[in-house]
Order: structure tokens, then C-alpha cells, then sequence
């Protein structure tokens, strides 16, 4: 006869529920407890920020089930308002204090899954505890903030930080008709992004009414206003703390549980903790990256739930593989959609890894179809390899698509070639016959064997100050309409009736609109004898791009006569 097992679970949200519902498909006969300590279980925590517009109409909606559903539907017993405050690894149990009673019992396991999650990161700035500054953490949080928002009828909201949670915030207090501040102690929002990618999401931002401040930290915070770094300050009547987050790792440091060098709980292959029978998943872990073998956090759902499957299947003895996580992400930010996957230059670098990146701004549908948009995309390989490391994705269409076929090549160890080589579907309202992510693979092809040399956008401000010959490869009438100060219209229509305007002594820098035709004349002057030209990656478009939300917010001496996002 099958002794009974006793799961316990400390956490109900996507790991927790996640864990205590596999471990039930598992085995009907086990005992299944998870402990909660606010008043909701298996809330969509990602979805918060769309109760500040109304798109959620209701704070209750955003709870999934309750415990007598958890009950009745996989005899699970969900106990919300209840705080595990120890954990006694070797005796195995836990303590348990009920919130509204103080209650204390004490509770035997077989084995303990932790899922507490993250808490948000709230720095010491003078006036943080105020009531008008909140947290957006789970519904109670969102819950309160709405409602603070329309009974004192806010106007002025100030978002501070630059993340995931702070954009979806703050575009969603502008659907609700707020006017929004947001404060940023980098230079740039959405960190997993390189700064060419972010700049498209600077101008959007600014196009959509919210105040950006990058580089500027808060200083303070007062009843009706937030001083920067830099002096200047901001209306807010509500303060909207979006900074980060850090694992909640307290009750696993009383417990003597093993913490990683991140700061996350260690865990092994199959999330075990470093005690016997105690496991952990969640935001509240560290994990491994899957390109660097380094430890890292990842607060992400999707990851959460696979450990969770993972936990489960481990403990009833089923084989699972652990490949580690790249950090696959998306957001929605007005208009455009921003997704990433993998590592970025700032990580490659920092991971050693040699690497080049390729930077291309084509059209994300056939171009004469009326709803055809570019698509910033940059991916990045590893040399000599070609091992595709990294991708980003900012437009209008579907970037999420071709961010999740990076994904899923760099989970299968794919390279250049195998990315140049995928058959994708294809029609003219979705994408092009050549789709942006294999134009990206066959220009990477010709970097990797170095058939020409490139710059990158975010270097052409050096360039114009100091002098550099660069062509606008651009037809005159696109040259008229907006161009670099110091370029040299040679349209590709021209330019080998025109080589003697082209140095041969010296490098020359050439661009066009997205990069292909200024590619097409690289390509030529090195057979044409002009082996010193170079392609400025991303070109009129991205430089466009990268220049005007510093030149408007600085009031800089602009390198462009007029700035083209079309």
C-alpha cells in the first residue's frame, strides 16, 4: 500500500499554484497544502497594470481561483492569510501564523516547495513612505493605487523606473487619463534593449504625451511634487515605485538555506534547495543562463511554470532536463511592441563572448500593403561560430513573432545558417517573402565572412563631428526632406557615374534609408575599387531613431536637418 505523501507549498501565485497542480495530476492520493499570506491565490500578477486604464474593469477579475475553487476542482487546500514564518529543515515542518488571528501551528512535510516570489525594490529616498507612493506587486497593491487614483481624482502620476512594470504602468495611467512622469536613473529604459532599440521607445513615449526624464534618479519625494538628481522637479500627486525587484529570501536565510552569489535561492538541476526535500522555483530562485553558464535571476512566469512542472515531475521520479533560461521577453508600449530573447551587447561583452551583431530596418509586411511598418531588428552571433546569441525586436507589427523564432533557435543551439535556412510562413499582409529575421541571418552571413565593415548608428554623431566623409546614398529628393549636416548626397542611381567625388585615401561612411541600397554601394565600391567604404548599420532610419529624444530633451546641436521615422 502507497503511503500518502504531504506537499506543502509556501507562495500561491505561477509557481506555487503551477507546482501544487502538477504534483496533483501526479498523484491523486497526496496531501496538497499551499500557504498564502495576503488574501488571494493564483492572481495574474502580470496582468495588474491594465486595471490603472479599465481594460480590467474589476480588481477581482485579476484573481483566477479562489481556495474553495483550488477545493473542489483538484482537492488542494489553499490557505490565503496565513504566513509561513519558519522553516525546521531538519525535523521538517514549518510554522504557520494565521495574519488575522495570530494563530501559530505547526505543520509536517515530505517535501516543501518555496515560492515567495520577489518584493519590489523601494529605495531610502526621503518621502518613499508617503501615501500617495505605491508599489504594484498583486492585487491588493493595484487595487489600492486604482482606487486612491480616482478618489482623490489624481491628475498628476509620476512613474519611477524604466522596466517592464514601469512602461505597461505608465501607459496604462495615460489610458486612464492621467498625465504621466517617468523618472529613469539610466540612460535608457528597458535594460535588456541595446540603446538604438531603446531610442525608438523614447520617441514613442514622447509622442504619447509622457514626460521621459533618463539619467536622472529621484531625489525626493514631497506631498505634491519629485525633485530629480539633476534639480528639476516633477508634479505628482501619485508616486509609482517600478524601480525592481529582489528575491524574497528571508525566511530561506533563517532556515540556512543555501543563497547564490545573485542574491536568488540556490537551487541544483531540479531546483532542489540545499536542504533535503525543499525545493524552490520562482523569481525568488537563482537560475542559470543558458549562453553564459552564469547564475542570474529571471522574473519571469513562463520560467516559473516550467520549474514548477519540473519540481513536480522530480519528485514522483520522472526524467526532466534543465537547459537553463535566455530571458525571452515582450511588452507592449502604445503603439509599438518591444521583445527580446537571449543577451544583448552590454551581456556578450560582460560574458567575454566575441561577438558581432547585425542592425536592419526592413519593412515588417510587403511594403506596397497599407498597413506595412519598418521593424527595428538587431541580432547578435557569436564569432567565429555564427551562434545566434541574441535578438531584439521594436515595431508596430509583429515583433513578439520574430523574437520567439530567435528563442527557439538559440534553445537548439542554432547558428546563421540555420536561421538563414528556416522556412517560415509567408504572406504579404504578415511579413515578406525574405522575412526580417532571415535578412537579418544572410547580412549576419556576410559580416561573419567579413564582406564588408560596418558602424553603428549609435557611433554617427562621432562621425559628423569629426569630419568623416559619409555618402547619402538616398535619392535628392529624400536628401531634401532630411539629412546628416555634413553628408554627401551620392545616390546609389548615381554614384558610379561619380567615383571620382569619392576618396579613395580615406574611409567613406555610407548610409541610405534602412541600409540595403547604402549595403548594395559597399558592396560595388569594393569591386570598383573603393575597398575603404563602410556601411553605417540601421542607416537614415535608426540614426533618426537614436538622435531626436536626447536632441529634444537637451536641446543639443542637432546632426540632422530633419529627422525621418517613415
Amino acid at each position: 500500500m502507497t503511503t500518502q505523501k504531504r506537499h506543502l507549498i509556501i507562495g500561491g501565485v505561477a509557481g506555487g499554484a503551477s507546482t501544487a497542480a502538477r504534483l496533483r495530476r501526479l498523484d491523486e492520493s497526496a496531501e496538497i497544502i499551499m500557504f498564502e499570506r495576503g488574501p488571494h491565490v493564483s492572481f495574474s500578477n502580470c496582468c495588474l497594470p491594465w486595471h490603472l486604464s479599465g481594460v480590467i474593469e474589476k480588481a477581482d477579475t485579476l484573481v483566477l481561483m479562489d481556495p474553495e475553487q483550488f477545493w473542489n476542482q483538484y482537492r488542494i487546500i489553499a490557505r490565503t492569510g496565513h504566513e509561513v514564518t519558519a522553516i525546521d529543515t531538519a525535523n521538517k515542518t514549518i510554522t504557520v501564523t494565521q495574519v488575522a488571528t495570530g494563530t501559530e501551528t505547526t505543520e509536517a512535510y515530505d517535501t516543501l516547495t518555496l515560492s515567495p516570489g520577489a518584493s519590489p525594490v523601494v529605495p531610502p529616498i526621503p518621502g518613499v513612505d508617503g501615501e500617495h507612493v505605491f508599489t504594484v506587486r498583486n492585487v491588493v497593491d493595484i487595487d489600492a493605487l486604482n482606487t486612491f487614483l480616482h478618489n482623490r481624482d489624481v491628475q498628476d502620476v509620476v512613474v519611477i523606473g524604466g522596466g517592464f512594470i514601469g512602461l505597461e504602468v505608465a501607459e496604462n495611467l495615460v489610458h486612464g487619463g492621467r498625465k504621466v512622469a517617468l523618472a529613469e536613473a539610466l540612460p535608457q529604459v528597458l535594460s535588456p534593449l541595446d540603446p538604438e532599440l531603446a531610442a525608438v521607445l523614447h520617441r514613442e513615449l514622447r509622442n504619447q504625451g509622457v514626460d521621459l526624464h533618463l539619467g536622472d534618479a529621484v531625489a525626493e519625494i514631497r506631498e505634491n511634487e519629485v525633485v530629480l538628481a539633476s534639480g528639476a522637479t516633477v508634479p505628482a500627486q501619485a508616486v509609482v515605485m517600478s524601480i525592481g525587484v529582489r528575491p524574497e529570501t528571508a525566511l530561506a536565510r533563517a532556515a540556512g538555506l543555501e543563497i547564490g552569489t545573485t542574491g536568488g535561492i540556490a537551487v541544483d538541476e531540479h531546483f532542489r534547495t540545499s536542504a533535503p526535500d525543499v525545493y524552490a522555483v520562482g523569481d525568488a530562485i537563482e537560475v542559470t543562463h543558458k549562453l553564459t553558464g552564469q547564475p542570474t535571476l529571471l522574473a519571469m512566469a513562463g520560467p516559473a511554470q516550467r520549474q514548477a512542472r519540473a519540481v513536480a515531475d522530480h519528485i514522483y521520479g520522472r526524467p526532466t532536463r534543465n537547459r537553463g533560461v535566455i530571458g525571452s521577453s515582450v511588452v507592449q508600449v502604445f503603439d509599438y511592441t518591444a521583445a527580446s530573447t537571449g543577451l544583448n551587447e552590454k551581456q556578450a561583452t560582460a560574458a567575454g563572448i566575441d561577438h558581432d551583431f547585425v542592425y536592419v530596418i526592413p519593412a515588417d509586411s510587403v511594403g506596397i500593403m497599407p498597413q506595412s511598418m519598418p521593424m527595428f531588428f538587431k541580432l547578435l552571433f557569436e564569432r567565429p561560430s555564427g551562434r545566434v546569441l541574441g535578438a531584439q525586436a521594436v515595431g508596430t507589427g509583429a515583433a513578439d513573432k520574430r523574437i520567439d523564432v530567435i528563442a527557439t533557435l538559440i534553445m537548439m543551439d542554432g547558428t546563421l545558417e540555420d536561421l538563414a535556412d528556416l522556412e517560415l510562413a509567408y504572406s504579404p499582409i504578415y511579413s515578406t517573402a525574405k522575412d526580417v529575421v532571415i535578412h537579418a541571418a544572410l547580412v549576419g552571413l556576410n559580416i561573419l565572412h567579413g564582406e564588408f565593415e560596418q558602424v553603428p548608428v549609435t557611433q554617427v554623431r562621432e562621425l559628423v563631428e569629426e569630419g568623416a566623409f559619409i555618402i547619402d546614398a538616398r535619392e535628392p529628393d529624400e536628401f531634401a526632406a532630411g539629412h546628416l549636416t555634413t553628408a554627401v548626397n551620392i545616390p546609389l542611381s548615381q554614384f558610379r557615374d561619380r567615383l571620382e567625388e569619392i576618396p579613395a585615401d580615406r574611409e567613406v561612411y555610407v548610409h541610405c534609408r534602412s541600409s540595403q541600397r547604402s549595403y548594395n554601394m559597399v558592396r560595388a565600391l569594393a569591386q570598383l575599387g573603393r575597398p575603404n567604404a563602410v556601411n553605417i548599420s540601421g542607416s537614415y532610419l535608426g540614426i533618426s531613431m537614436e538622435e531626436f529624444f536626447t536632441d529634444a530633451a537637451s536641446g543639443r546641436d542637432r546632426i540632422v536637418t530633419e529627422y525621418n521615422f517613415d
